[in-house]
C-alpha cells in the first residue's frame, strides 16, 4: 500500500464520520494538526532525554497516548464512544505529576528564560505548541461541538510540560536564568 493517495492534491482531506471532503484549512483540521505537531514535538523531546532525565520518558509516553486519543476524537465529526475524559484519571495523573515534581524543584519567584538543556528546551517548545493546540481546540468549540474535557486536559498539560522542562533542566544541571525585565 502506498503512503500517498493523491486525494489531497486539491487542498481537501477526509474526516472520520463525514462523507464529503473538507478544506485542509478548516478549523477542525487546524486543531488536530496542532495536536499532531504537539505529539511530534514530544517525540523530539524524548530523543534529547539523557540517562539522568529518563524518569520523564514514562510520563511523556503516557501523554502521547492521550494525544492520540484526543486527536482521534477531534478528527471525528460524530461523537466518539467512549469520549476522551480528561476530568477522570488523566487530568488527575497530570496534577499528581506536577505536584510531585514541583516539590523537588527550587521554587520560582521570577520569570525564567525558556531553554536550558536540549530536552528542557524541547519541552518548553512543546508547552508553547500545547498552548496553541488548546487555542485552536477552543476556537473549534466556538463553531462545532467539541468535548470540553479536551481543552481542560490541554490546559493542565501545558502546566505539566513547563514542570517537565524545569525538571529536565534540573536533572541536567542546567541552571534557570531569571528574566529581570527592564
Amino acid at each position: 500500500m502506498s503512503i500517498y493517495t493523491k486525494k489531497g492534491d486539491s487542498g481537501t482531506t477526509a474526516l472520520l464520520g463525514l462523507s464529503e471532503r473538507v478544506s485542509k484549512d478548516a478549523q477542525r483540521i487546524v486543531a488536530f494538526g496542532c495536536l499532531d505537531e504537539l505529539n511530534s514535538q514530544l517525540g523530539v523531546a524524548v530523543s534529547f532525554l539523557t540517562q539522568d532525565q529518563s524518569s520523564l520518558l514514562e510520563e511523556i509516553r503516557s501523554i502521547q497516548q492521550d494525544l492520540f486519543e484526543i486527536n482521534t476524537e477531534v478528527a471525528t465529526v460524530a461523537p466518539r464512544d467512549p469520549p476522551f475524559l480528561a476530568d477522570s484519571d488523566k487530568a488527575r495523573r497530570l496534577e499528581r505529576f506536577i505536584d510531585q515534581q514541583e516539590a523537588g524543584l527550587p521554587p520560582l519567584s521570577h520569570f525564567i528564560y525558556l531553554g536550558g538543556s536540549p530536552a528542557g528546551a524541547a519541552l518548553h517548545l512543546a508547552r508553547s505548541v500545547c498552548r496553541r493546540a488548546e487555542r485552536e481546540v477552543v476556537r473549534l468549540s466556538r463553531k462545532e461541538d467539541v468535548n470540553a474535557s479536551i481543552a481542560r486536559y490541554l490546559n493542565r498539560l501545558s502546566d505539566a510540560l513547563f514542570v517537565m522542562a524545569r525538571l529536565a533542566n534540573h536533572l541536567a544541571g542546567s541552571p534557570e536564568e531569571p528574566w529581570k525585565g527592564k
